[in-house]
């Protein structure tokens, strides 16, 4: 019996490199699996680590008319010869040229899944426009997947669609690989190696793009506040600056610049981001909008208590009081007094951690955040 080909596509390659990494090799027993994103060496990575094939069509990650019609064209093109059963999207871009395209070349199987929103942060027309693209997304879909409980209700309150919505278990798109990240051994003699650990500090650890939307200016002044008070601490800044897209204030990058504690060391990966978890005493995640943020996960199953804003997804990772505490976003005061709070409460802040590891175990390990994927593929490819 010939298998039902599956289209897993997202707008740049990284996504599908991270999020479905391991998850496309399991299914090509089932399915014929192709890989299509944008063109990149990711891309080239995923086709020889999963074994699938790998279709490049360039897309814009941002609203750009005649890059996004031409994409649209290439998309419809790919579609009809590839003539799959079932197309899978996420990243916003991907979603909107693959369901549109996928409606006009009659793809059976047509499934988005929206990993987080931007336009409930949003305002004017910008919000419009993003509002409408998410509806024609829907309407060309046939099955819709909100990452979490949060963004399917956002989805319901800006009435973007009446089909169902189906949140997969306890919501997020990866899982986590609770063995990988743990407090293994070498990530802790890497941590040493590194020289990391600062036993005369405490450690706030921020892992994310450093941009204005992830709450970096909040985060640096909170840490400024405190600082003055405690001046053994450090918060240390692990990601990417995107300037071209969401810059931080100029007085938050003075901050970074003018602070020996406030270490920003650019994007780190692997065994060596594991060892910055290892390294750190709280995890600080302030950001204004989220799908459902995998470093908060990370952050927990190292054993970090973590600080959060109270909006999607961290709100259905962190239970305040339980494994971290949950503040309002944009609000620097609020930050500034939880993060003395895990400073200052070392028992508290303990009783949180000792938690942390536990609650992502049983909520979101990567096996069975997966088996809720593939069940969910085994009921709609009947």
């Amino acid at each position: 019996m010939d298998k039902k080909k599956i289209i897993r596509a997202s707008t740049v390659p990284q996504s599908l490199d991270v999020f479905c990494k391991g998850m496309l090799k399991e299914l090509s027993e089932k399915y014929e699996v192709v890989a299509l994103s944008s063109p990149g060496e990711p891309l080239d990575r995923v086709r020889e680590r999963e074994r699938v094939r790998t279709i490049a069509v360039p897309m814009e990650r941002h609203i750009s008319l005649m890059k996004d019609l031409k994409a649209l064209l290439a998309m419809i093109k790919t579609l009809r010869k590839e003539r799959p059963y079932m197309i899978h999207s996420m990243t916003p871009k991907a979603g909107l040229l693959c369901m549109v395209a996928g409606k006009m070349t009659g793809v059976p199987v047509r499934i988005h899944t929206f990993t987080g929103l931007v336009w409930p942060t949003s305002t004017g027309l910008k919000r419009k426009i993003l509002m409408l693209t998410d509806k024609l997304t829907c309407a060309c879909a046939t099955n819709i997947i909100p990452e979490g409980q949060g963004v399917k209700n956002d989805l319901i309150a800006g009435k973007i669609t009446k089909k169902p919505l189906k949140v997969l278990g306890y919501g997020n798109v990866m899982g986590v690989d609770m063995e990988h990240f743990s407090r293994r051994p070498e990530v802790l003699k890497l941590a040493e190696e590194l020289k990391l650990r600062d036993e005369s500090k405490f450690t706030f650890l921020f892992v994310g793009r450093i941009v204005k939307d992830k709450g970096i200016n909040e985060l640096v002044g909170a840490f400024k506040k405190l600082y003055s008070e405690y001046p053994y601490i450090r918060l240390i800044l692990v990601g990417p600056y995107e300037d071209n897209l969401d810059p931080i204030s100029q007085e938050s990058r003075d901050a970074i610049s003018a602070y020996d504690d406030i270490v920003a060391v650019g994007k780190k990966m692997g065994e060596e981001l594991l060892a910055y978890y290892a390294a750190a005493d709280c995890f600080v995640m302030p950001s204004y909008r989220e799908g459902f943020p995998n470093t908060v996960l990370e952050a927990g199953a190292m054993g970090l208590a973590s600080i959060v804003t109270d909006i999607n997804g961290s709100r259905e990772i962190i239970v305040d009081g339980e494994n971290g505490m949950i503040v309002p976003p944009q609000n620097e005061e609020r930050l500034y007094q939880a993060m003395k709070v895990m400073l200052t409460s070392p028992a508290d802040r303990e009783k949180l951690a000792g938690k942390a590891r536990k609650m992502i175990a049983d909520r979101f390990d990567q096996g069975f955040v997966r088996k809720c994927l593939y069940e969910y593929y085994d009921e709609v490819i009947k």
